[in-house]
């Protein structure tokens, strides 16, 4: 099937939010220095419990965020979510870096219930496990790194490596009535979304180690750590509710055909 100019609209504005600079570039703007610099004040046994942090986050967010969630077809809120995050994100502030590994669950779990809050707006069924899992995998599509390639086709080639892990963790789901964390199929999916969602979270962390950052600039960090995942939540759910009128393959060919947006 064509897409038509408006869905063909629609989806190139998923791959600009998809393709938006990543954080480190938004976090650097506000801070002053290159994230690089920060990383640098972060004492070494932060870096090693960085991963630890992050699994901990994504698991109670699971455990909380997804699990509550329930069917009722409405617009999402961000800025509700924003303003819950920016006030965690105050509170983690004021305590500087080592508050992040009890802020750190708090904000994921917000920035979780916003994901599938815009997940909801696009026509997402959140009674289905794939469509909880796919809230999941946003922690994953954190926007480009460093280290990625310049590939066109990066969203849909992390998606390709969640896949196996999706359908696995989905099919557990799909036989109980909530989320069991401690399944195999659950820790192996979470694990490879840690392992992605690290990159941001150590981004945070170096940000919130440059001095007298503070409740304000901990808000700010916050302010923009969950409108980034906001930003790939709509692009995200936006590309899968075209997928299910048009089918997965007319959609990636279209998103491939479209002119990458120039780097502001």
């Amino acid at each position: 099937m064509t897409l038509s100019d408006f869905d063909l609209q629609t989806l190139a504005q998923a791959r600009r939010l998809l393709e938006n600079p990543g954080l480190a570039v938004k976090l650097a703007n506000v801070v002053g220095k290159p994230i690089e610099k920060g990383f640098e004040m972060l004492p070494p046994r932060w870096r090693d419990q960085v991963g630890e942090i992050t699994h901990k986050a994504l698991d109670v967010a699971l455990k909380t965020a997804l699990v509550s969630m329930r069917e009722r077809p409405t617009a999402a809120r961000p800025r509700m979510h924003k303003l819950a995050a920016t006030v965690s994100g105050a509170a983690g502030g004021a305590f500087g870096l080592g508050a992040l590994a009890l802020e750190l669950p708090v904000s994921t779990t917000i920035i979780c219930r916003s994901i599938a809050d815009i997940a909801r707006a696009e026509g997402e069924d959140l009674e289905q496990p794939e469509a909880r899992l796919a809230c999941l995998e946003v922690f994953a599509l954190g926007g480009p790194a460093s280290s990625d390639d310049a590939s066109e086709t990066s969203y849909f080639a992390m998606r390709a490596a969640l896949s196996r892990a999706v359908s696995e963790a989905a099919e557990h789901l799909a036989t109980r009535q909530a989320t069991d964390a401690g399944a195999p199929a659950l820790v192996r999916l979470v694990a490879l979304i840690a392992a992605r969602f690290k990159i941001q979270v150590s981004q945070k962390a170096a940000a919130m180690a440059v001095p007298l950052v503070g409740a304000a600039g901990g808000a700010t960090l916050n302010y923009l750590f969950i409108d980034h995942f906001q930003e790939m939540s709509r692009g995200h759910f936006a590309v899968r509710r075209l997928e299910r009128k048009y089918g997965a393959g007319a959609v990636r060919r279209a998103y491939e055909a479209i002119k990458p947006s120039p780097a502001p």
